[in-house]
């Protein structure tokens, strides 16, 4: 299938491995141009290298950003003062007892997780108006549905970010954008190994997933993690103007974890 997305310029952030690099290397295998974001340079050139390794051809570019720091977003913006797609996937968990969770980390979790795709709307959101097309994608979780008791500070910016969404669609009427969260599941990407390592008390890899999906997310019909890839597929498509009757919603790419047919 052709998703008719050559030449559109996409911004993904947090892009340089899990969710965010594979959606990058969707997008560029579709033509897109696409600009990726990580903390360093070391890790910009990595993904870069691997989006081309996939696609030689591919158009592609990194920027440097720390996305809790207000004046390395503003630089992002300078130097990307316009793209046809956002996609707002930076993210960060942590799993820590609510007790245990100063105001300093939820103002930080508040920062990155919901701010930073805030901030970049509020630059592209009205040109995309004015150009009668755009996509915005934010990359929530089905933890905004149900909120995980290990990391409550996590959830609560997923469940803001469909807020944020929900609310620019409602902006977007009669027009050619759209504003779309797509909510991953349990996906296998570089965190979750390092969250799963953390959960398991030295289990084996295999084991610890297993415990998992039986203790934490039991209502999965996947019975295991998604890969990038798969979650890449669906965003891909909500980028593209094959996509254009889907605004204003909450897509789940989850496993099945989210018991509910609305």
């Amino acid at each position: 299938m052709d998703l008719q997305l050559t030449n559109k310029t996409a911004l993904v952030t947090g892009s340089t491995a899990g969710i965010g690099l594979a959606i990058a290397q969707r997008l560029a295998a579709e033509g897109a141009r696409v600009i990726i974001t990580g903390r360093t340079e070391a890790r910009l050139n990595e993904a870069k290298a691997a989006i081309l390794q996939q696609t030689p051809q591919a158009d592609v570019r990194g920027v440097a950003v720390d996305f809790g720091k207000v004046d390395e977003v503003n630089r992002l913006l300078q130097a990307v003062p316009r793209v046809d797609i956002l996609v707002n996937n930076v993210g960060i968990f942590d799993p820590k007892p609510f007790a245990e969770i100063p105001d300093a980390e939820w103002l930080h979790f508040f920062e990155v997780n919901v701010l930073s795709g805030v901030r970049l709307a509020r630059q592209y959101f009205p040109l995309m108006l004015a150009a009668n097309w755009g996509r915005i994608l934010f990359i929530s979780s089905e933890s905004a549905l149900q909120i995980p008791a290990e990391m409550i500070q996590y959830g609560t910016t997923k469940t803001a970010q469909l807020a944020v969404a929900r609310g620019l669609a409602e902006l977007t009427k009669g027009t050619g954008v759209t504003v779309n969260s797509v909510l991953p599941g349990p996906t296998a990407s570089e965190g979750v190994e390092g969250f799963l390592e953390k959960m398991s008390g030295g289990k084996s890899r295999e084991a610890a997933e297993k415990e998992f999906f039986e203790q934490a997310r039991p209502s999965s019909l996947l019975q295991r993690f998604a890969t990038p890839a798969e979650v890449a597929n669906m965003v891909a498509y909500l980028c593209s103007p094959l996509a254009s009757a889907t605004n204003g919603a909450s897509v789940r790419v989850d496993g099945g974890v989210v018991r509910s047919i609305g």
